[in-house]
């Protein structure tokens, strides 16, 4: 009887070690790819390629993603507010919308899919296939070649994502509101400028290349410590996935605090 009344406490105890066990794991993942990240020697080609692969390649999807929903804020807006008389301020709750929360974390959760994936099943492939083992053999360090290039390439190349992404999506705001919703272009451009303050841009940017750590970070821990054969590597690509865009949300929150709470 004793024993019944004990296992859900036990249980509940070895999940709470258990969650313990998995953040430590990647606190210590993570300081050592951001350590080798800073030592010499620095593999500048294999950045190169990942920067490619992770921001220009990436571009079309963010851009689309930002785009429409930029229009889409606008109609919405404009529909919400015209029930109070207050369709005027589509221009400048576009632009704080998309600037703030809406370009970073979109741009974050539609990266995490494609490049999270990626890395995630790129790393876990080397993992099963023993190429990981080989790099070792061959003097070098996986975290120096394989973890710490693509740590840096997504943390640099993620503001300039969410930069482009901010630009796209407020211009789609001003197509709908100056070709659906009769707004005067040039008062639609000033109230977005004057509007918009430093902070807006930064706080987002900011966020931005902490989600490129996030999304790197995890596809890289979850393809490192992926199981054998071809179900660890897709169990590896669907941990990274929902890991990094779970993370991203709860950053987001973070660090809007942190911003904003003032």
């Amino acid at each position: 009887m004793l024993s019944l009344l004990t296992r859900p406490f036990a249980w509940i105890g070895a999940l709470v070690l258990g969650v313990l066990r998995e953040i430590g794991a990647v606190v210590i993942f993570a300081a050592n790819g951001t350590a080798h990240a800073f030592r010499p020697p620095f593999f500048l080609g294999e950045l190169a390629r990942q920067m490619v692969r992770i921001g220009y390649n990436s571009l079309p999807v963010v851009g689309l993603t930002a785009l429409f929903t930029g229009a889409v804020l606008a109609l919405q807006i404009y529909l919400g507010g015209s029930r109070f008389n207050a369709g005027a301020v589509v221009p400048q709750i576009v632009a704080i919308g998309i600037t703030r929360e809406l370009g970073p974390v979109l741009a974050g959760l539609m990266v995490a899919g494609r490049v999270s994936a990626a890395i995630a099943a790129e790393i876990a492939t080397m993992r099963v296939t023993e190429q990981i083992d080989a790099l070792v053999t061959l003097s070098t360090n996986p975290f120096k070649y394989l973890i710490a290039p693509r740590l840096v390439a997504a943390t640099l190349t993620m503001p300039i994502l969410v930069a482009a992404a901010d630009s796209i999506g407020i211009m789609g705001g001003y197509l709908v509101g100056t070709e659906r919703l009769d707004f005067n272009a040039a008062t639609y451009i000033r109230n977005t400028v004057e509007f918009l303050t430093q902070g807006d841009v930064a706080s987002g940017l900011w966020k931005a290349a902490v989600f490129g750590f996030i999304i790197a970070l995890m596809g890289c821990y979850h393809g490192y410590h992926s199981g054998r054969g071809a179900q660890g590597v897709g169990r590896a690509t669907t941990q990274a996935v929902v890991s990094a865009s779970v993370l991203i949300l709860a950053a987001n929150y973070i660090l809007t605090e942190l911003f904003f709470s003032a």
